[in-house]
């Protein structure tokens, strides 16, 4: 990847640790079953019976895979492994996703 204006080692090492942020008409297409994690953020947590547990605070990059933030009804946040052994049907339209382990927010 190259920048307009960075034009050496010396240049380039002023934006270690940036990020870049584009816009999402900038974004890669989505596959099938595909989300972007901003998406997620403000989804409803629901158990299969369909009681509301809390939302989707933030997806946080972790050493084995990415975390749920779950802000909870109480106003508490937890942290939970957003892997499909916990989180089920994904519903972005309805602004839902199924916890099928509510145990992990204990």
């Amino acid at each position: 990847m190259r920048f307009a204006g960075i034009d050496s080692p010396e240049a380039a090492r002023l934006l270690n640790g940036a990020e870049i942020i584009a816009g999402r008409e900038y974004a890669a297409p989505l596959k099938k079953g595909e989300y972007y994690v901003e998406d997620l953020k403000g989804i409803e947590v629901v158990t299969a019976e369909g009681q509301v547990l809390g939302h989707i605070a933030d997806v946080l990059e972790g050493g084995g895979g990415q975390l749920a933030e779950v802000a909870l009804l109480s106003g508490e946040k937890r942290l939970a492994p957003f892997r499909k052994e916990f989180f089920g049907e994904l519903n972005l339209g309805g602004g839902k996703i199924e916890l099928l382990e509510p145990w992990i927010l204990n």
